[in-house]
């Protein structure tokens, strides 16, 4: 039955290797971190009135993008304020408009005060079809819940829509990307964001239906913001990289890791072969050079032999014409090449010394990275196929190793086992690292959790009571960077967001790198 089983198994396997997986929701959530609520209040003495409201995203700590439209009122009416209210926290701020292009229906913000997670956006190629998910404020949620002003500015959670992209259509004034998630009043100026949580346009208007036609989405494309926000003194980060699930990720790079040993184990096994070869070869050698020594030693002891007889019958002959002296000559003399002929004959080489003198091979095989001297400076070369890479740059990083674990002479890592292993939560980043280190394969191995406000606060309260920077040998010490680590990896449930895989070499990073 087990047999019978056995190819549908298979088959299932593959299909379920084939078949991409779905992006893990936690990235929709950290993207939604960076999405803020664009609201408009007028004042009047001490009263304020709502007037109008959008959305909008952070392309910097304290800048937010939004559309034009959104804040286009605050250009002729000089009496209304702006509000940024974040998704989380239990602060919000004021802006001011510092960039506005009508021509594209996008405006920047600058915060007066305050700092935000910043948004990553996607610069490759759409596909007709994708999975694309629209964060914002929509006004129809709002009248439904029966939200006050009060409610309005304060920090509150956003509202997420789901759609495809439908492409080959723009309008024609602008560059837009269509799509078929719902969009209401308020949407606008937020982001639409792919599986992986990187922003691809921003949302500026809807289709109009009765009722009885499909609604569509139209948000402006990367290419007319990067060019917007490059005018306006803005880096944005983006990235090339396509989305995929981890578990795809991981799928890869237990393939390519597969992949890897069965390459190594079959270099072994010819290397081996080879050096059994090489071996029969040194022994077949040898062999035949005991057996011509063995034969030079026997001609040699037969010549001497031979002249052994001459001499003692020449002693004889001269013994019996009585000359006594040329006798003991010639008779001592053939009894010395007698005795020389026996050793000659005892001491022909035998095969019972045959392994003595077998001329062994080199071992030309490459050494492991297990004796690698890794102290020093390294690049450490981020490999795509690897890794699963959704709002960081993929950059190689400079990795300069010293012998007990010190990183870039600034960094401690602990060993565990034979590979070495930092947890990080920096406080001007919105994300926990760990770092692992394998000297054996030279691999670096970077996880990166987006986590909520209240837990990045809680990491980053347990680095500030550790006290434990800089590189150090001291015992105590290391005991509270253990703990520190075992205390932060309880903060972050769940998978990581990115799996950053890198290959080090020795080697410095160059300014154009």
């Amino acid at each position: 039955m087990f047999r019978l089983l056995r190819p549908l198994l298979a088959l299932c396997s593959l299909a379920l290797l084939a078949a991409p997986a779905r992006a893990d929701q936690q990235d929709i959530a950290a993207a939604a971190r960076g999405v803020v609520r664009v609201v408009l209040v007028a004042t009047d003495g001490g009263d304020a009135y709502f007037v109008g409201h959008g959305s909008g995203l952070a392309v910097a700590p304290d800048k937010v993008l939004t559309n034009a439209h959104v804040v286009e009122l605050t250009r002729s009416e000089k009496n209304l304020v702006i509000g940024v209210i974040p998704s989380e926290g239990r602060k919000s701020y004021g802006g001011r408009v510092v960039a506005y292009s009508p021509g594209n229906d996008l405006a920047l913000i600058q915060l007066e005060e305050g700092s935000l997670p910043v948004s990553t956006f996607y610069a490759g190629a759409l596909g007709d079809g994708q999975s694309v998910t629209a964060i914002g404020y929509p006004g129809t949620v709002d009248r439904a819940q029966g939200l006050s002003l009060q409610q309005m500015i304060e920090p509150m959670g956003t509202v997420k829509t789901n759609g495809t992209v439908s492409s080959g259509r723009s309008t024609r004034s602008f560059d837009t990307i269509l799509h078929t998630a719902p969009l209401a009043a308020g949407n606008s100026g937020g982001p639409l964001v792919d599986e992986c949580g990187r922003v691809l346009g921003v949302n500026s208007f809807g289709s109009v239906s009765d009722g009885n036609d499909a609604e569509f989405g139209f948000a402006v494309s990367w290419r007319e913001i990067s060019s917007f926000l490059r005018q306006a003194g803005v880096s944005a980060t983006h990235t090339i990289v396509p989305c995929r699930s981890m578990a795809e990720a991981e799928a890869a790079a237990a393939a390519l890791d597969q992949g890897d040993r069965d390459r190594t184990e079959q270099s072994e096994r010819a290397h081996a072969e080879q050096q059994r070869d090489a071996m029969q070869k040194a022994r077949d050698q040898a062999e035949r050079d005991i057996i011509a020594a063995r034969e030079n030693f026997m001609a040699g002891s037969a010549a001497l032999l031979a002249l052994a007889v001459l001499g003692i019958g020449a002693g004889g002959l001269f013994y019996t014409q009585g000359k006594e002296k040329q006798a003991i000559w010639w008779l001592g003399g053939g009894g010395a090449l007698l005795l020389g002929a026996l050793l000659l004959f005892l001491l022909r080489p035998g095969f019972s010394d045959l392994e003595a003198r077998i001329d062994a091979p080199i071992d030309t095989g490459s050494t492991s990275n297990n004796a690698y001297a890794w102290a020093g400076d390294n690049v450490c070369r981020i490999d795509l196929n690897r890794s699963r890479v959704t709002v960081s740059q993929p950059i190689d990083r400079p990795f300069n190793w010293q012998d007990g674990g010190c990183v870039n002479r600034d960094t401690q890592f602990l060993s565990e086992g034979s590979r070495w292993r930092r947890t990080l939560a920096p406080n001007d980043a919105n994300f926990v690292a760990e770092q692992i280190f394998d000297p054996a394969s030279g691999q670096l191995v970077v996880r990166r959790w987006l986590p909520d406000p209240d837990t990045m606060a809680k990491a980053r309260a347990l680095v500030e009571k550790a006290q434990v920077k800089g590189c150090f040998a001291d015992a105590d010490k290391r005991t509270v960077l253990a703990t520190l680590e075992s205390d932060l990896r309880a903060l972050l449930n769940g998978p990581p967001n990115e799996r950053l895989v890198h290959r080090c070499q020795k080697g410095r990073l160059t300014v154009d790198e």
